[in-house]
């Protein structure tokens, strides 16, 4: 098989790099600190995603997930393929593929580059990985 299950995930892999505009940093924080109390897990693994970032003073980095960004992932678990935008919760609309980023997998997204892993939880406490395919620069950066 060469894709892992979600059995032989661990939570303990090393998670990639992420890279966060000065903007986006800014304004996922006072959003995460906000939700602390509606969707307290969200939060917390959003906050741990900003403790971990590396934030750019200015521009836009190449291939990597922002807020307003396309991307094209892998859940390497079943190799299904989707293609979303990362969006602020009042934006999120599933049916036109719109994630809010206080969702599991939109907090796993933000900030990895295009061809970073990252192993996540589900809302059932499920282990998943996905796989950054590829990533369209908003349309205002």
């Amino acid at each position: 098989m060469s894709t892992p299950s979600t059995n032989t995930i661990k939570r303990s892999e090393i998670k990639p790099s992420i890279t966060l505009t000065a903007d986006d940093y800014k304004c996922l924080s006072l959003l995460a600190r906000a939700a602390e109390n509606k969707m307290p897990d969200v939060a917390f693994v959003l906050t741990e995603e900003l403790e971990r970032a590396h934030v750019l003073a200015d521009g836009h980095p190449a291939q990597t997930v922002c807020m307003g960004s396309e991307v094209r992932f892998r859940d390497d678990s079943n190799g299904t393929v989707r293609t979303a935008t990362l969006v602020y919760p009042d934006d999120a609309d599933i049916s036109r593929r719109r994630i809010s980023v206080l969702t599991p997998v939109g907090a796993a997204l933000i900030g990895l580059s295009a061809g970073n892993s990252i192993t996540w939880e589900t809302r059932t406490g499920d282990l998943r990985r996905l796989t950054v395919l590829e990533v369209r620069v908003p349309q205002s950066a």
